[in-house]
């Protein structure tokens, strides 16, 4: 994980999506979908039902490595209401295995607002050491918060290859958690949504080994520049 200071509080961003803050042994994941895999089939498009146990062997690992005393989920952590009920029976023994022991807040979304969670509490928007969290961001909101909804990604080109990843994006009081889980898509970061939620001036990031590559969005939007070679766009190392 990389580290990145948002408000005076070193955090930690990894390539997963996920985001460690050391000081309050908090793990913070966005955008699980568990379940989405069964809703799709419950509508006829038949997906292989192995996304939530693989998303829930991913939380796992990311607690074994951090020993969070506490995980909170921000936001369509289920893709529909049913998808806490019909939950896969060994993806739920997981996270109930992993669960144990720590605090587990999920945090209510737009997908799953409706969801009943089979352990831990839920809550709407919620304020940790006066830093937001919650689904979505919400427009010029003057207080730092951290959030989901919109599963930011970033596709560059350079030399004639396009490379996409999963991103994390911040403005100057907000950020953006990717999707976090296994069956999930993704909004190019150019998307005027993105505009609209944080304002005109925002960096995409992404953590990759030790580092932490930065570009800011508005040069991103040039698409007949190298994108990863322009002065605009170089990455940089964050320390």
């Amino acid at each position: 994980m990389v580290p990145f200071l948002f408000h005076g509080r070193e955090l930690r961003l990894s390539p997963c999506g996920a985001l460690w803050w050391p000081a309050e042994s908090a793990l913070l994941l966005a955008d699980l979908h568990l379940g989405k895999a069964r809703f799709f089939a419950s509508a006829g498009q038949f997906l292989p039902p192995y996304d939530s146990y693989e998303t829930a062997l991913r939380i796992c690992e990311l607690i074994r490595q951090t020993d969070a005393r506490h995980v909170l989920c921000l936001g369509d952590s289920f893709h529909d209401a049913d998808g806490a009920a019909d939950l896969e029976a060994r993806a739920l023994a997981l996270l109930r295995q992993c669960a144990d022991g720590r605090r587990w807040t999920w945090v209510t979304g737009n997908h799953d607002h409706a969801a009943a969670p089979p352990f831990g509490e839920v809550t709407g928007d919620m304020c940790v050491d006066r830093i937001w969290l919650r689904h979505e961001a919400v427009p010029r909101h003057s207080e730092p918060e951290i959030s989901g909804h919109f599963h930011p990604k970033v596709q560059l080109h350079h030399r004639g290859r396009s490379i996409r990843r999963r991103c994390f994006l911040a403005s100057e009081t907000k950020l953006v958690l990717p999707a976090f889980g296994a069956l999930t898509g993704g909004l190019d970061v150019r998307h005027p949504a993105f505009y609209d939620a944080l304002g005109a001036e925002f960096h995409a990031l992404v953590p990759t080994g030790d580092r932490l590559l930065q570009w800011p969005v508005r040069a991103l939007a040039e698409p007949t520049r190298d994108t990863i070679g322009s002065r605009y766009a170089v990455a940089r190392r964050i320390t």
